[in-house]
């Protein structure tokens, strides 16, 4: 690994699923969170929301969400067919 490129500032954070709930914490160079959470040691940390993560995503929990490509096709089609 070359030197000096990775930071050293690491701090302890909690991540938060916003699909699920779910709350881990682990360790990041992230900053400008003002949100904090109480952690279950009873020490607060920052929040750092998450859109996704192992707990949510499909390949991970292996359920497909189904999206509906055919009625946006039609939406589509019809937006655009009146030209």
């Amino acid at each position: 690994m070359k030197q000096g490129i990775h930071p050293e500032k690491y701090k302890f954070v909690i991540f938060k699923d916003m699909t699920n709930g779910h709350e881990f914490l682990g360790k990041s160079t992230a900053s400008g969170s003002n949100e904090k959470s109480k952690w279950e040691d009873g020490n607060e940390y920052p929040l750092i929301k998450l859109e996704i993560s192992h707990t949510s995503h499909p390949f991970y929990t292996g359920k497909m969400k189904l999206v509906d490509t055919a009625g946006r096709i039609d939406k589509f089609r019809t937006r655009y067919n009146k030209k």
